[in-house]
This record gives C-alpha cells, structure tokens and sequence, in this order.
C-alpha cells in the first residue's frame, strides 16, 4: 500500500527536513501485513529520536487510514492518528509523556488513545503522578520503550531508509540493510474497553 502525499507534510516541509522511509511490515500479533512508503517532514525542534519512535509507532498502529499529524508544529494534535472516511478519530496515537489534560481530550475525540512513552527518567515521574488518573480513561494504551533501544532506533535514522518490521508476541525486530534491532515494548497499560 502506497500513503497518500498529504498537503500539510508538504506545508510543514518548507521549514522542516524531509525524510522517506519505504517500510515492510509483518505485524503477527495484529495479523496485519503491507508495505508502506512514508514522506515524514521533521520539525527543526524534533531529535532524530523522534522521528524514529514516530515511525515506529506507526508500524505499531499501521492500517489503512494512519497518517502523521503535524505534531510539534500543531499544538492539539498527535503524533498520529487515524480517521474514518467522516473524519471522525479512530485511533490517536502520541508521543513521550504528554499532559493528562490532552490525554482525556483524545479519548473524548477518539475511539482509542495510545501513547508510546520514551525517556525512562520523566516516563517514570509522569507515571507515578498519573497511574491512578489513567486507569479511568477505558481507551488508553500506554507502552513504554526502553532507552537503550530508543537510542539505537534513532542511530537508524537516514534522509532515505529502508526497513523491514516484524512485530509478535510485544517485541519488534527492526531492520536495515546494515542492522538488526530488537526491542521490546512494555506495555505500562492496556485499553480496558470491552473487558
């Protein structure tokens, strides 16, 4: 499946580093196989770091409708998110630690909220102030990357990249044509709708 050239990435990419990534995905757990090609405009404030977590979050979540938001440039919107063909949020993906204020928003938006947290110092103060005020939120996910393989995803990070992602059983094999990386995603919590 070829993404659409979205006119805000072209917008964004007028102050912003243009980088594509042609990515295989074979997500066992999801059931879900396709081959994506992905302009992603990086935000001047944005670490390569990032980049490479927004990425791979999007092969966490990938389907049909998953696009990049604006992110940093855009207050209010997430990493990602996917919409129906009414525009209506199936699925709002962000970034780090963002505030419980803009978490209960995006579950008020959308069907599902998922957060991929990353910096294991500040993931751990946000998670011990906040756990409890979570747990009331049914359409949260939380997971968490460790920052070993964080920082190794990002030394991944190319102008033009080429990956192959597996994803079972919670663990994601990343690969290029020079490296192989494993990482495994702790999941902090899990939606609870439906259970």
């Amino acid at each position: 499946m070829i993404d659409r050239f979205d006119k805000r990435v072209f917008e964004m990419a007028l102050s912003a580093t243009v980088c594509k990534a042609t990515i295989d995905i074979s997500d066992l757990d999801r059931n879900y196989y396709g081959n994506h090609v992905l302009t992603i405009a990086r935000h001047p404030s944005e670490t390569e770091r990032r980049m490479m977590l927004r990425i791979l979050a999007y092969c966490l979540h990938a389907g049909e409708n998953l696009e990049f938001g604006r992110g940093l440039s855009t207050e209010g919107e997430p990493a990602l998110w996917a919409m129906d063909d009414t525009a209506h949020i199936e699925t709002w993906v962000d970034l780090g630690c963002p505030d419980l204020k803009q978490i209960r928003k995006a579950a008020g938006r959308s069907e599902h909220v998922c957060v991929l947290a990353y910096d294991e110092a500040k993931t751990s103060v946000w998670w011990a102030s906040h756990q409890g005020d979570f747990w009331k939120i049914p359409k949260l996910t939380i997971k968490k990357i460790d920052d070993a393989s964080s920082e190794r995803l990002s030394g991944m990070a190319q102008r033009n990249m080429k990956f192959s992602v597996t994803i079972q059983d919670g663990i994601v094999w990343v690969s290029n044509d020079t490296d192989n990386l494993q990482i495994e995603i702790e999941t902090l919590l899990e939606e609870s709708i439906g259970k």
